[in-house]
């Protein structure tokens, strides 16, 4: 048996891979297109990657359709709504700005990636653009998009993403709260972290 060894040059990895076709190739756009702008207005979730030398994270952002607001061509904003205050993602923009976004709609298995500079904002003017029952984000994550294109659809036709092929009942897995309970010491029960969990998601989104 050939003995494995660890890829750790480009030029062998590509020798691994077929040459991506041209469409892969010029698809990558410097600016926000109709499709683009088209695709961001209509999902409710992106996925958020930073990275720094604090670590590697990658975090969910969510609401209803277009909250991502396009302020235009090269600039996004998307509002930083209630979560665990670990700030993991904006820890790591202050010590590099550099951010990638995967937006997605469900029932659609193409996704859209977005890279580029991000920079944290309270501007008053921005984060009013936002009101769910008079509260505001607490802050704003700007960013100034340097590429985007459009990914195929293939991972989540193989994961049957949106449909109902591999969905279980919640009841297959134990119930956060005892999760969190077994992961972490901590002088509340499992029932208590549970209840201030269901507390939160009924009364805490925004």
């Amino acid at each position: 048996m050939e003995q494995q060894r660890r890829i750790a040059d480009e030029n062998d990895l590509r020798k691994l891979y077929p040459a991506p076709i041209e469409r892969a190739r010029l698809k990558t756009l410097r600016k926000l297109d109709q499709h683009c702008t088209g695709f961001i207005a209509r999902s409710p979730f992106v996925c958020l990657g930073t990275c720094s030398e604090r670590g590697a994270d990658i975090a969910p952002r969510g609401d209803e359709p277009g909250f991502v607001l396009v302020l235009d061509e090269v600039t996004l904003a998307i509002p930083d709504w209630p979560g665990n205050n670990r700030l993991d993602s904006f820890a790591n923009i202050l010590l590099n700005p550099q951010v990638a976004l995967l937006f997605f709609i469900p029932g659609v298995d193409e996704t859209l990636r977005v890279n580029g500079v991000a920079e944290i904002t309270t501007r008053a003017e921005l984060m009013d653009r936002w009101d769910r029952n008079g509260k505001r984000p607490r802050a704003v994550l700007v960013v100034t998009v340097r590429e985007a294109f459009l990914h195929c659809g293939k991972a989540l036709i193989r994961s049957r993403l949106w449909l109902d092929d591999f969905k279980i009942a919640r009841a297959q897995l134990p119930p956060y709260g005892r999760m969190l309970k077994d992961q972490i010491e901590t002088t509340e029960t499992a029932e208590e972290i549970q209840a201030s969990i269901v507390n939160g998601y009924a009364n805490k989104l925004y």
